[in-house]
């Protein structure tokens, strides 16, 4: 499988991953990914190595060294493949690599036109991304076309932008170990009080998917005002700016643990949480690994590509639906309102109440979301 992309490109495969070992029980399965990746595999059993992705004309991910490139393709004629899946995007620039990997059979998406590989599927885009990837898992494998088993998992293919609704999508977790949990427990176990723990990640790989800090705040006082919730600001060591502008924009004290956290860790604090309300990120898919409820905030990305399938336990606030500004503005037009409701929804669901704390700040937040619609005007 080749598949050289981020966290939660992979979390959204797994459903994919899982169908493949179930229908090939035999088979050593290898992901041809990103190093990192090393820490993923470790982490589900249905993967059994990580080759590192050499690099490939046309592909962004890894910088393209020729002689290293040739030395994998070799090796990999060497001993071929029975299949190779093509995980990484439309095909575009990436079913070239995988026809040169010399496997008996090659699998994966196209464009029209594109016929390097020798069993195809139309991609669509906006296929939610769940379902895309367990339809060409469930491909039917015969040279020169395939067909998706819908019976077997997958979007409808009538509408394969709908939340993928079968059992076979469900996402499965990821395995931590015992040392990773007590650390996240320590680390929870810092905030005092009984409310519910939520947590707020306010980063993103694109700027234009990350939502304002200061309205991630705004949200963070309403539910330690209204709930008493302990409040946790989570990133990588490169986001400590934008946890430290959240916190920065907050009347409540929240325990900021960007950077502080490997993989293993930050996947048992969010497995420790009531809820998580997140961008578009690694961490929403995260939640969905645990089962942690969350709320997750959509824009430009859409949420009919990469929304998580239970709908129920994870909510979603599209900003371009909100705001009906273009996608690639929208998120930063998006206003407290829609986001505390989501919240506030999710939480008493969860068996939370309000404690009726603090009238004054729902008035403030309130006037914050007014002075966030004067913006949207002057804009």
């Amino acid at each position: 499988m080749y598949r050289a992309l981020f966290l939660g490109d992979l979390v959204v495969s797994l459903p994919a991953f899982r169908a493949l070992q179930e229908r090939f029980p035999s088979a050593e399965i290898t992901l041809i990914g990103l190093p990192w990746a090393n820490d993923f595999v470790a982490r589900t059993p249905y993967i059994d190595r990580l080759l590192p992705f050499p690099g490939y004309p046309g592909i962004n991910e890894v910088a393209v060294d020729p002689a290293r490139t040739a030395q994998f393709l070799a090796e990999a004629h060497a001993n071929p493949y029975d299949l190779a899946l093509q995980m990484h995007g439309d095909g575009s620039m990436s079913n070239g690599f995988v026809a040169e990997l010399g496997a008996r059979h090659t699998l994966g998406y196209c464009r029209p036109g594109d016929e390097r590989l020798d069993i195809l599927l139309p991609y669509v885009d906006e296929e939610n991304e769940v379902g895309r990837w367990l339809r060409l898992a469930n491909a039917e494998l015969k040279n020169g076309s395939a067909s998706a088993m819908a019976e077997r998992g997958g979007a409808s293919r009538d509408n394969p932008t709908q939340p993928c609704l079968n059992p076979q999508c469900s996402i499965p977790p990821l395995a931590t170990l015992p040392a990773e949990q007590a650390r996240a427990a320590a680390l929870l176990a810092q905030l005092s009080g009984d409310g519910p723990l939520v947590a707020l990640h306010t980063g993103a790989k694109d700027p234009a998917r990350r939502w304002p800090a200061e309205r991630f705040a705004a949200v963070g006082d309403a539910l330690a005002a209204h709930y008493g919730a302990r409040l946790v600001l989570t990133g990588s060591a490169s986001e400590r700016d934008i946890t430290a502008a959240a916190q920065r924009h907050m009347r409540a004290i929240a325990l900021d643990l960007a950077g502080e956290t490997d993989l293993g860790t930050f996947i048992a604090v969010i497995a420790g949480l009531d809820l998580l309300l997140t961008n578009d990120t690694g961490a929403s898919h995260l939640a969905s690994t645990a089962g942690t409820s969350s709320v997750t905030l959509f824009g430009p990305s859409r949420p009919e590509q990469w929304a998580p399938p239970n709908r129920e336990v994870h909510r979603l606030v599209d900003s371009v639906t909100v705001t009906g500004a273009a996608p690639q503005d929208a998120l930063a037009l998006l206003p407290v309102g829609p986001v505390l409701a989501a919240c506030e929804e999710a939480l008493a669901i969860g068996g939370w109440r309000q404690t009726g704390q603090d009238a004054l700040l729902a008035s403030e937040v309130g006037g914050q979301q007014s002075a966030v619609g004067g913006q949207q005007e002057a804009l």
